[in-house]
């Protein structure tokens, strides 16, 4: 990022007061925002230049939003780097259930289902009955008492 900033610093410079103060992070020679049609162009041409597959420069927005997804982050989260006004674009438009995410979903709900038959195997319930006793000895130590005491 610092070389980045130091290039600007010198087109800024070179432009004089012809630099045209944005407060954008990519800018022409001039300090003005690019524009889509030259950043796409210029994408593209690296794109091929590297011999990946024909990708746009919007596909991006789309992997990254998976791949966070994917990654564990919340979708409020990939909202607010998306930059959208809602939710439900984001949810709707920009991610999409990649393999590896169902798979990953798939094993947290059945570790909740295991986690919930270990618990119920073992006696232990989310929300306990209780009943108020008289004495803090229990129904069940009374009965075998007068058993015992009975033989």
């Amino acid at each position: 990022m610092n070389t980045h900033r130091n290039q600007q610093r010198r087109e800024k410079l070179a432009a004089g007061i012809e630099w045209n103060e944005s407060g954008y992070v990519f800018t022409d020679v001039y300090g003005s925002p690019l524009r889509p049609d030259h950043v796409g162009h210029v994408f593209q041409g690296m794109v091929r230049r590297s011999g990946l597959p024909p990708v746009r420069l919007h596909d991006l927005r789309h992997g990254a939003a998976s791949l966070a997804l994917t990654g564990g982050s919340d979708l409020k989260v990939i909202q607010a780097q998306l930059g959208h006004s809602t939710i439900v674009t984001t949810a709707d438009t920009y991610t999409s259930v990649l393999p590896e995410t169902a798979h990953l979903s798939a094993e947290a709900t059945a570790r909740v289902v295991i986690d919930a038959a270990r618990m119920i195997s073992r006696g232990i319930r989310s929300q306990p009955k209780t009943r108020k006793r008289r004495s803090g000895i229990r129904p069940a130590a009374i009965a075998s008492r007068r058993i015992r005491s009975s033989e």
